[in-house]
């Protein structure tokens, strides 16, 4: 019997995520998003995946990415960013490519503002991980490669 092949997932990280660390009193905390990228490719490891980290402010270009990942990845880890709450766009190409993708919301969304508790995405991912911090990205990568492992 051959080795398991491993599991590769794609981490999308949207607007304004490359401030975190800025204000390590608010609500992202004190880490970094390159620590969070270091963080998600240890527990990838660990399970013997690999991720690929990537962030961008362009809705654009996350779309880009979510369709080029139907030849690329095994999943999806999301954290759209202020696009969680408004991305049709997202949204469409999430379902469009059929990959199992969970989402991420770094912040507790139901302690926030009522525009925040409710996003399109939601409804075609997979799960979501909300209100963890950071700690949510790393533990979304082990719930997909655990998820993803059992269905191959």
């Amino acid at each position: 019997m051959s080795a398991p092949r491993p599991v590769h997932i794609l981490i999308l990280s949207g607007p304004n995520t490359n401030l975190y660390g800025l204000d390590p009193h608010g609500p992202y905390g004190a880490l970094t998003l390159d620590d969070i990228a270091q963080a998600c490719r240890a527990r990838a490891q660990a399970q013997g995946g690999s991720v690929d980290f990537r962030q961008s402010n362009c809705e654009g270009e996350l779309v880009d990415w979510v369709q080029q990942a139907r030849g690329t990845a095994d999943g999806i880890v999301i954290n759209a960013g202020s696009l969680s709450y408004t991305s049709i766009a997202l949204r469409d190409a999430l379902a469009a490519i059929a990959k199992p993708a969970i989402q991420v919301h770094v912040s507790n969304v139901f302690t926030r503002e009522p525009f925040r508790h409710h996003s399109p995405l939601s409804a075609v991912v997979t799960g979501c991980v909300f209100g963890l911090g950071p700690e949510g990205y790393a533990q979304a990568v082990e719930a997909l490669i655990a998820r993803i492992g059992r269905t191959d």
